[in-house]
C-alpha cells in the first residue's frame, strides 16, 4: 500500500501528517512507530492523523514515536491547521470559517486563528486539580519541607493550599512538590493542558542531563498516565527558557502544550507575568494565560517541509 504524507514542523518539533478522512488506516500505533523511526521510516516526533468530525471542523489524532496515542499536541495542531488552510479542505459539518478553525481532540475542541504568518491557539483552561491531571499524590508521601530559598521557606510538601493564586473553582494544586529521582530531589509543579506536565524550575536548563532525568520522571509512579517534563529557567517577568522531555517521544526541540503549562506554572509560582515568551531550542512561542476567562493562548509558526509517498 502506498501512503501519501506531509512532513511538517513547528519550531523543530516535527510531524508526519496523514489525511485519513476516509478512515482507511488500521493498527495506527504500530504504523506510528514505523513511520516515526528516523533510521527505518520517515522520521518524526509524532504522527498526526486528520479525520472528519461531527462536532467540529475536523478531528486531530496524535500518536507518539513509541506508538502511544496522546490527548493533544500544541505544535501539531498548528501544523494540521496550516495543512487544512493551505489545501482549502472543507470540514464535514461547518467547514472552514475564513481565518478560524475548530479541531476536535481527545482533550476537547480546540479553536485556532490565523495571525499573519503565525497561528494562535486557544488552549482552553489549564487543569490544576491533582486527580484530573492526573497526579497520584498517595504514591509519593511528601518529603520534609524545604527551608532553603524563597521568602519564608518553600513549604514544598504542601499540595492543597488556600486558593489565593488559583482560578475560581480550584481548591488544590501540586506546586513545588518534591519527588526524589535517582538521589536528586526535584520540585515539581503539575499542570494539564489536556495532557499532563511536570514543570521544574532550574537556574540553568542547559546543564540538566535531560536524557537521564526525563524518562525517570516521565515514568514515575506519581504519574499514572506518565507525564511530559519541562525544565524551565526564568530570565525575567516576561521571558523563560525551556527544555522538554515529551512523554513517548523523548527530548524535542519544542512543545506547545509544555510551553503553555510552563507559563501557567511560572505564574502560579509568582515568577512571571501572565504573558510570556517561551524560548525553546527550536525557537519562540508567545503564551498568555488570560485573567479574563482563564484560557491559555499560544501563538507560533507552522511550516510545511515536504510531501512524499511511502510504501507500507
Amino acid at each position: 500500500m502506498k501512503l501519501q504524507f506531509t512532513k511538517a514542523q513547528a519550531l523543530g518539533n516535527d510531524f508526519i501528517l496523514i489525511d485519513d478522512r476516509k478512515g482507511r488506516l488500521k493498527k495506527i500505533g504500530r504504523l506510528a512507530k514505523y513511520l516515526c523511526d528516523r533510521k527505518f521510516g520517515i522520521g518524526a516526533d509524532q504522527l498526526l492523523l486528520l479525520n472528519n468530525s461531527r462536532t467540529a471542523d475536523f478531528i486531530m489524532r496524535v500518536f507518539n514515536a513509541d506508538g502511544s496515542e496522546v490527548e493533544m499536541c500544541g505544535n501539531g495542531i498548528r501544523c494540521i491547521a496550516k495543512y487544512i488552510w493551505d489545501n482549502k479542505i472543507r470540514g464535514q459539518e461547518s467547514g472552514i470559517r475564513g481565518q478560524e478553525l475548530s479541531i476536535e481532540t481527545l482533550a476537547g475542541i480546540i479553536h485556532l486563528q490565523k495571525k499573519g504568518n503565525l497561528i494562535k491557539v486557544d488552549m482552553g483552561e489549564p487543569i490544576l486539580e491533582p486527580k484530573k491531571i492526573p497526579v497520584n499524590i498517595s504514591s509519593n508521601p511528601p518529603l520534609p519541607p524545604f527551608t532553603k530559598g524563597g521568602r519564608g521557606g518553600i513549604n514544598s510538601s504542601i499540595v492543597t493550599e488556600p486558593a489565593l493564586s488559583l482560578p475560581k473553582g480550584h481548591s488544590s494544586l501540586v506546586k513545588n512538590f518534591p519527588i526524589k529521582i535517582e538521589g536528586k530531589i526535584f520540585k515539581i509543579t503539575c499542570v494539564s493542558m489536556g495532557n499532563p506536565h511536570a514543570v521544574i524550575v532550574e537556574k540553568n536548563v542547559q546543564t540538566i542531563p535531560l536524557n537521564q532525568y526525563g524518562p525517570a520522571i516521565e515514568n514515575h509512579k506519581f504519574f499514572p498516565k506518565r507525564t511530559n517534563v519541562e525544565f524551565i529557567q526564568v530570565q525575567n517577568r516576561s521571558n523563560i527558557k525551556m527544555r522538554v522531555w515529551e512523554r513517548g517521544a523523548g527530548e524535542t526541540m519544542a512543545c506547545g502544550t509544555g510551553a503553555s503549562a510552563s507559563a501557567v506554572a511560572s505564574v502560579l509560582l509568582g515568577l512571571t507575568d501572565r504573558k510570556v515568551t517561551v524560548h525553546l531550542p527550536g525557537g519562540k512561542l508567545s503564551v498568555e494565560w488570560s485573567a479574563k476567562n482563564n484560557h491559555v493562548y499560544m501563538t507560533g509558526p507552522a511550516v510545511k517541509v515536504f510531501e512524499g509517498e511511502i510504501e507500507i
